[in-house]
């Protein structure tokens, strides 16, 4: 069975109230001492669906994965995970939401002192799966990203591409229902970000996983709206005839707000001048 096969085998999916999306935030605002970071921000995240993030530094995009992921909690208003108030969870509520997230950190993340098994098998280490399985599934995982000869190694002897690589494996291992990206390519040279979006299409297209991608690179954001993954090459390929990738879609916050959310064809033919600014 291949790699892509086994990591596309998800569990059941979860059971969402009829017409919920995976995500949703409802007039949600935050601020650190005296800034505004995040205010009214409103948007949904359907099943399946990739929502790429973009804004300028500063504008709160990082904060606005913290919160989904419930590690920190607005001054006002609603978050909405798989259908489930996050506000209303108990910590243990949230901790098992968050077996169902995958998160890639930009900087990776990985634990300097465990080599690349012991990293990508954290979580299931900590779940009790057994030794065997474990070994398995971190196999299946590191062979998706196309890495599985690394397994021995230490983080300290990868290069910065490959420690991301290992971040997405470590991500997708427990086939989670939702991944957030907080910027995979983030310092990352232009060839090897190429990789690791061609990676993010892959899980994209293979498992039809939910995701948040935050990235500061514009030509990656209009790489995972105009490419798909083949099954039959096994790489990433234009979408034929100008296509696009209807399930991918963007949000972009500018000064603490959303300006704009909508599909790729809305945003490039937008006429609000600090939209055609920053995209051009």
């Amino acid at each position: 069975m291949s790699a892509a096969a086994v990591i596309s085998d998800q569990p059941a999916p979860l059971s969402l109230p009829a017409g919920a999306p995976m995500v949703e935030f409802r007039g949600v605002s935050i601020r650190f001492e005296a800034n505004d970071v995040l205010r009214d921000i409103s948007f949904r995240v359907e099943r399946g669906e990739t929502r790429i993030i973009l804004g300028p530094a500063g504008c709160g995009k990082s904060t606005l994965l913290k919160l989904a992921n419930g590690l920190i909690l607005p001054d006002s208003g609603e978050i909405l995970i798989f259908g489930k108030t996050l506000s209303s969870m108990s910590q243990r509520e949230i901790y098992e939401m968050r077996a169902h997230v995958g998160m890639v950190f930009q900087e990776s993340a990985l634990f300097d002192s465990l080599n690349v098994e012991d990293n990508v098998a954290y979580r299931l280490h900590e779940e009790h799966v057994p030794e065997a399985e474990a070994h398995d599934r971190v196999v299946e995982a590191l062979q998706f990203v196309e890495l599985e000869k690394a397994i021995a190694k230490f983080p300290s002897e990868l290069s910065g591409g490959m420690r991301r690589r290992v971040s997405i494996a470590r991500a997708i291992i427990t086939r989670p229902d939702l991944i957030l990206y907080d910027s995979p390519t983030g310092g990352l040279d232009p060839i090897t970000s190429t990789t690791i979006i061609e990676l993010v299409v892959k899980q994209r297209d293979v498992s039809n996983t939910t995701s948040l991608l935050i990235t500061h690179r514009l030509q990656d954001a209009f790489t995972l709206a105009t490419h798909r993954y083949s099954e039959s090459t096994h790489k990433m390929e234009l979408i034929p005839d100008h296509g696009l990738n209807a399930n991918t879609k963007f949000l972009v916050l500018n000064d603490a707000h959303v300006v704009f959310d909508g599909t790729t064809r809305e945003l490039t033919h937008s006429t609000d001048p600090w939209l055609r600014t920053y995209i051009s």
